[in-house]
């Protein structure tokens, strides 16, 4: 299905292609008059090209916690018009946004968790420890959530420590929490790079991780309880089922363990319910080719799960719903593939 500005797979519009488009548009089969949501547009890569594969009448909607990246996905989406509206909105209250703004039933919707290089690259986020800036790292600066700063001069040794190992599964995060109380006592912790630098500190030279950065799990768990992220996710995906339309997709593209185990166990939930409200388009996890991850590092840890709604199954009650295509009817009954691309034996996007 992917043509023209997308079949390079490099770039779109001179713009960099986010993780899995590819695999993401097979998933989510977005065409002509369909409706799609996204929940975590970022700077508009995913939501730019399902609305080109979906023209000339596709419509997306699209929300986001970051206030700056919206901004600049507006101008990325312009040309496309009425055909997409975007809110700034954390996707914990999916539900309620889109009661409120009328939004729904969706026949695609997408969750593409993480950060963007856009967030990455930018100090003062404080997303990154590579970059010297003020340890923030709230999706929202505009509102009134707790700075990782304040969070790490606040919290207790032992709270701290059980921080870094639930969302960090750091295996030195008691070490790591005594050292950063020891550090706090003469001075508070601001910088990102001194974040860093005693992290390095506490965790044994013997010890350091291979493939990643010794500081990466840290940084990792402050982000998500700063953010509240794996219970934003368990609540968006709860509201997100409910917002499909028969036979409509869910897509979700995490980057860590603790995101990829919600986003499985949900799926699977859902699909062993009595009756099952979805089946499994991916019986394992879709991951990045070598090529992607050549042209992408930042792509290596991406994993894609994904599933459709039984049409017997739908919560919605939809007035003139366009009938299932073909290749959605193929699609169902290929639950027990061991992949999304294995549905092409050439492996080629279809």
């Amino acid at each position: 299905r992917c043509g023209g500005a997308l079949a390079g797979g490099v770039t779109i519009g001179g713009q960099h292609v986010p993780v899995l488009l590819q695999e993401m548009l097979v998933v989510l089969q977005p065409r002509a008059g369909g409706r799609c949501l996204d929940v975590t547009v970022g700077l508009g890569g995913h939501a730019e090209a399902l609305l080109i594969e979906s023209a000339p009448a596709g419509h997306l909607c699209g929300i986001d916690r970051d206030a700056e990246a919206l901004a600049r996905t507006r101008d990325r989406l312009k040309p496309f018009g009425d055909r997409v509206e975007l809110l700034q909105g954390d996707f914990a209250m999916l539900g309620a946004i889109a009661a409120e703004n009328g939004w729904g039933p969706f026949d695609g919707i997408l969750f593409d968790l993480g950060l963007s290089s856009f967030q990455l690259d930018d100090a003062s986020r404080g997303f990154s420890f590579m970059r010297d800036g003020p340890l923030d790292m709230r999706m929202d600066r505009q509102g009134s959530g707790k700075s990782a700063a304040r969070l790490l001069a606040r919290l207790a040794e032992r709270d701290l420590a059980r921080l870094l190992w639930d969302y960090g599964e750091e295996r030195w995060a008691r070490r790591i929490a005594a050292r950063i109380v020891e550090e706090r006592r003469t001075q508070p912790l601001t910088s990102t790079v001194e974040l860093a630098r005693l992290v390095a500190a506490a965790v044994p030279r013997r010890a350091w991780p291979r493939r990643i950065h010794v500081a990466t799990r840290t940084f990792q768990a402050l982000r998500i309880a700063v953010n509240d992220e794996l219970n934003s996710l368990t609540n968006g995906l709860q509201d997100a089922i409910e917002l499909l339309a028969p036979g409509g997709r869910i897509c979700i593209i995490s980057f860590h363990s603790l995101e990829d185990r919600i986003a499985k166990e949900t799926l699977r939930g859902w699909a062993r319910s009595e009756p099952p409200r979805l089946r499994l388009l991916t019986k394992r996890p879709v991951v990045p080719t070598e090529r992607e991850i050549e042209l992408n590092p930042r792509a290596r840890s991406a994993k894609l799960r994904a599933g459709i709604i039984c049409r017997t199954f739908s919560s919605l009650s939809v007035t003139g719903a366009p009938a299932p295509s073909e290749s959605s009817r193929s699609y169902v009954a290929c639950t027990d593939t061991a992949s999304v691309m294995a549905l092409d034996p050439r492996g080629e996007v279809v």
